[in-house]
């Protein structure tokens, strides 16, 4: 319910604040649900519902049906919150935790909005939740809704200031479309010349939340979780033509040491000393046998690589294990490049750091231990025992399946002997165990491996669902050797990917029934989703990804090559010619719209007409004002001044709807002819009163 203010301003219900125009409430409410969407996923349920019930109580209050809180009501629910919010902290402190509290803050903020005042607040809090968003996802769509949402509320802005204007909401989007294309340009010119430097510092936005991808631990049903997710893991570009799909092995960590039945590292990664954010590793055109990978956010350590690959970029560190690792958790979708060598990983190791990887439990799984010791007597030779254990995967009656059997105590043995049905997890495991149990070492490495071509085949997407692990054993004389048990007991896996390994089952994506993945028979779908992904990676890879090396390598390429400090330059340049070319248009559609408005003419003969009579225009002088000054200098003139100003101001602030008709520009004329008549006639009378004094005196 609202009240009517001696002033005629309304005010909501139990306050004296001001109502904001509904319309404009209803463009801000818009933009802050839009602002949301894009953190849905990181958000906890509570703060998104409540934000959904603080915007709710500010729109029933404008209505009516409701009243704001009060003082003492506000306090508790601002305590209550955030005492929620702090228990859900638990005392972490991220950029990510940072975030969440300042979207509690903006939902807060909803029982304040009383005044135009805290409207403009609520705006420019907006606009930074905005800017937060892109901390947290840089795809291009995501990039649209925040610009979507911008807009809603520069319209509401203008709905804000003139809530009467007719179609005020058409001439609002049409005003917002021209400022885009009149600035669109600079926004160019200065994002490609602006100096791109990197950050003297940075926080880790790593939350402790789990993101879909590989962990430091495997069980035996976990990859086949993954499985089901489509997920992106990285996209790979190349300098030469793709890699076949069974050499697709993307080597991520090393998991050795066996506890119970979960597989994890043995030893903890040496400190170092976290590093800034290096996004942008790939910079110039690739060449022969290198390829650039852009990775999406683990929060993890670990980079992806091919067998047999070495870093190019300076963002990754190799490892003693033939493994790449950042300076920090990517936390950030991350670019490196690297380069194939040509071979497999060899790694040397000294005798003794090859104990570690035939570390088995004390007891457990008795008929793996004594197959492992019928293989050990029948095939001395390791590379033999290992061709002996692929021929028995490759006989006997094993399936690779998505839908593995709940596993008993002795999993292993339960495996080999009696389900005979597991995911590549189940295998790596239980392969590994047997070698070990047999004297060669072995090691359990997990990864990706496939990766389905992009749009015309520019580069592969390598999803979740391409996660996988296989096994490594120590061969004196070879090194490390790469050892499959998938590749023996589902082919299809290894030599055309996942759909293909369990076509059979029908298990691929049953999950997940909105993923364009699952419906690899419908080519439409397949081409419109591998469209939407080139344009997205293209974006992060040029826009997103236009960091400092990336810049550099770009300038160095225009003629004479630019440096940082060519770079500044070139940008005070372009900043101090927008200017120079924003004023002198501003200018020309001033004296323009001046030129083709009949009013202003007249104003102008006003003015001029004032000047010649030896009465000066003040700046910011309104009409009346210089009505009463033109009345106390020609009296004769002071009552046509007085009506051509309440013309004027009619004109430009009446409600009158023939205001700038035909017959208001005629009656403004006529006045200005009589006018110049007076002061004419009014101008020789000052003259002879001063002669006739002379004379008397």
């Amino acid at each position: 319910m609202t009240f009517a203010r001696a002033d005629g301003e309304q005010t909501l219900q139990g306050t004296e604040a001001p109502v904001l125009p509904t319309r404009a409430l209803i463009w801000v409410i818009a933009s802050f649900a839009l602002l949301l969407t894009p953190q849905w996923d990181r958000l906890p349920l509570w703060l998104v519902a409540s934000c959904i019930v603080l915007a709710g109580w500010r729109w029933l209050a404008q209505s009516g049906r409701v009243r704001l809180p009060g003082k003492w009501l506000k306090t508790g629910i601002m305590l209550g919150v955030i005492a929620v919010y702090i228990a859900t902290v638990q005392g972490r402190f991220t950029v990510d935790t940072a975030a969440s509290f300042f979207v509690l803050a903006v939902g807060l903020k909803w029982l304040e909005t009383r005044s135009t005042r805290d409207f403009y607040v609520l705006f420019f809090i907006l606009v930074y939740l905005a800017t937060v968003n892109f901390l947290f996802h840089q795809e291009i769509y995501w990039a649209v809704v925040n610009l979507m949402a911008v807009g809603l509320l520069l319209v509401g802005l203008q709905v804000l200031n003139a809530p009467d204007l007719p179609e005020s909401m058409a001439s609002g989007w049409r005003r917002l479309g021209t400022m885009l294309l009149k600035t669109l340009p600079i926004v160019v010119l200065l994002f490609v010349f602006f100096p791109r430097m990197a950050p003297l510092w940075s926080v880790p936005m790593v939350s402790g939340q789990a993101r879909s991808g590989i962990s430091d631990t495997m069980r035996p049903g976990d990859i086949s979780n993954l499985a089901q997710s489509s997920e992106r893991a990285f996209r790979a570009t190349f300098g030469d033509d793709l890699p076949a799909y069974r050499d697709r092995y993307w080597r991520g960590l090393i998991l050795d040491y066996l506890d119970g039945e979960t597989w994890r590292q043995g030893r903890n990664e040496p400190f170092r000393r976290p590093g800034r954010v290096a996004v942008d590793g790939g910079a110039g055109d690739l060449e022969s046998g290198q390829y650039d990978v852009l990775m999406e956010p683990t929060d993890e350590r670990w980079a992806f690589a091919l067998d047999g690959s070495v870093a190019v970029s300076d963002n990754v560190l190799p490892t003693d294990e033939g493994l790449f690792r950042f300076r920090r958790p990517a936390d950030s979708a991350v670019r490196y490049r690297m380069a194939l060598t040509g071979g497999e990983t060899d790694e040397a190791d000294a005798p003794q750091s090859l104990r570690r990887y035939l570390q088995l439990p004390s007891r457990g799984n008795p008929r793996a231990r004594a197959l492992a010791e019928e293989l050990k007597a029948d095939y001395p030779d390791p590379g033999a025992m290992i061709e002996a254990l692929m021929t028995r995967f490759r006989q006997q009656q094993y399936f690779y399946t998505l839908r593995p059997p709940a596993m008993p105590e002795d999993g292993i043995d339960a495996l080999l002997f009696d389900a005979k049905r597991g995911f590549c997890a189940h295998y790596a495991g239980a392969t590994t165990f047997l070698l070990r149990a047999a004297g060669v070492p072995t090691r359990v490495v997990v990864g990706y491996q496939g990766g389905d071509p992009g749009a015309d085949d520019e580069y592969l997407i390598v999803r979740q669902y391409d996660a996988h692990a296989w096994v490594e054993a120590w061969i004196d004389g070879e090194g490390w050797v790469r050892v499959d048990p998938t590749a023996a007991i589902a082919p299809d896996r290894i030599e055309s990917g996942l759909r293909d390994a369990v076509a059979g089952e029908g298990s691929f994506l049953e999950d997940d029934w909105a993923s364009p993945q699952r419906y690899g028979n419908i080519p439409m779908l397949q081409w419109a989703s591998l469209q939407l992904d080139r344009i997205n990676y293209q974006w992060q890879r040029w826009v997103v990804g236009y960091q400092g090396q990336s810049q550099m390598d770009l300038m160095s390429r225009l003629p004479g090559g630019l440096g940082l400090k060519e770079l500044g330059y070139a940008t005070a340049g372009i900043v101090g010619l927008a200017l120079l070319v924003a004023g002198v248009f501003s200018a020309w559609q001033v004296r323009r719209s001046a030129s083709r408005d009949p009013v202003v003419r007249l104003i102008h003969q006003w003015h001029r007409l004032c000047e010649r009579a030896g009465i000066p225009v003040r700046f910011g002088e309104t009409p009346a004002q210089l009505a009463e000054r033109i009345g106390s200098a020609r009296p004769a003139a002071a009552g046509t001044a007085r009506a051509f100003a309440r013309m004027v101001n009619k004109h430009y602030y009446g409600s009158d709807p023939d205001r700038g008709g035909r017959q208001s520009l005629e009656q403004m004329r006529r006045l200005l002819v009589t006018m110049k008549k007076q002061m004419s006639r009014d101008s020789s009378k000052p003259r002879k009163t001063t002669t006739r004094t002379a004379l008397e005196g």
